[in-house]
């Protein structure tokens, strides 16, 4: 099941991340972190019978088209009966999502604009990549499947792959430099290594290296060698990351923009730009997923799926479309995943 909640409990949960301290072991990953909260705001006790909030009486109207008892409510009851009412929608979309562990959180403008939805990522570290990572199946099916994941899940999730951190770590050891000549000489003058010990350091070469071959793009099988369930999974997950592309960037709720983001959650520049997310496997590259993932454990990671303001209460349905189109692509993503290689 997935969460959802208010500004005030995302403020309080980044509070709690700009202190955690950096872990001494492993980026983890992603496994066994499902949420269970449920919560649409804190910013009205419901021991008064205080006015509806702003994004209240917007989800109201939208409620109401589907609460048709007829019945009187105090305030208090129909805050409940807003919250009961969008939480099950919500939750009936996302609740057989196990690949990654999301909380919707109804979001307040710092500038009086519109109240917004967003789509938070809770999960950290690398995706469980199952049987890709761990079998003994086909070099060329593994590979298939890894460079689908890798070419899609970032039009849904706030994730990154290899080039991504083969990149970051140019910048953070060789100044931006890609071979192996002009590393060497970026360690040698700028890092003071000495140019008799340099080769021991870690090169752009040595690191390319260390990628399993099921991670290399090169070694992926075309899909008519592949497996019929595998190469329907993989047509699948092509089709609905199609459809979310076609979605228009005001009405999609895994759209995101920072300036639009910065708009609504307060502090947010803070945060460090990488994802917390990853498709790279921690067990080839640690040393690498610890240097580039120790700003966001120590500042928060840019965690935000997805931001969609609501100007009007006729735009939730829209949301809620939009929603449950990107559910399905991370469900096609996820039956990828959970391919069984020993019964193609």
């Amino acid at each position: 099941m997935r969460g959802y909640s208010s500004i005030q409990t995302l403020a309080r949960a980044r509070a709690a991340n700009h202190l955690r301290a950096l872990p001494a072991c492993r980026f983890p990953p992603s496994a066994d972190l499902a949420g269970r909260s449920v919560e649409l705001s804190r910013d009205i006790p419901t021991i008064f019978d205080a006015p509806l909030a702003r994004h209240h009486k917007l989800i109201g109207r939208w409620a109401a088209s589907r609460e048709m008892s007829g019945s009187l409510y105090t305030r208090v009851e129909v805050r409940r009966l807003i919250e009961r009412v969008f939480g099950d929608a919500v939750l009936a979309i996302l609740e057989t999502i196990e690949l990654v562990d999301l909380r919707i959180a109804v979001l307040h403008s710092e500038e009086d604009g519109p109240p917004a939805i967003a789509i938070i990522c809770e999960s950290l570290g690398q995706i469980d990549l199952g049987w890709i990572e761990t079998s003994d199946a086909p070099i060329p099916w593994r590979a298939a499947a890894y460079k689908a994941l890798e070419q899609s899940l970032n039009r849904a999730l706030p994730i990154f792959g290899y080039q991504d951190l083969f990149d970051e770590i140019a910048m953070y050891y060789w100044d931006g430099m890609t071979d192996d000549e002009a590393a060497r000489q970026v360690l040698i003058d700028y890092h003071g290594a000495d140019a008799d010990d340099v080769d021991e350091q870690v090169l752009p070469s040595q690191m390319n290296a260390r990628r399993p071959d099921w991670m290399v793009a090169t070694n992926a099988a075309p899909a008519k060698r592949l497996p019929s369930s595998l190469r329907q999974r993989l047509a699948t997950l092509r089709q609905a990351h199609a459809s979310l592309g076609k979605l228009s960037p005001e009405r999609n709720a895994w759209h995101f923009d920072f300036q639009m983001a910065h708009e609504y959650i307060p502090g947010i520049e803070e945060c460090a730009s990488l994802p917390p997310l990853t498709l790279v496997p921690f067990d080839h590259f640690a040393r690498e997923l610890d240097d580039v993932g120790r700003q966001g454990m120590e500042m928060g990671f840019m965690d935000i799926a997805g931001i969609c303001p609501l100007p009007d209460a006729d735009r939730i349905d829209d949301w809620f479309a939009s929603l449950r189109i990107g559910a399905q692509f991370l469900m096609a993503a996820q039956a990828v995943i959970q391919f069984d290689p020993a019964n193609p």
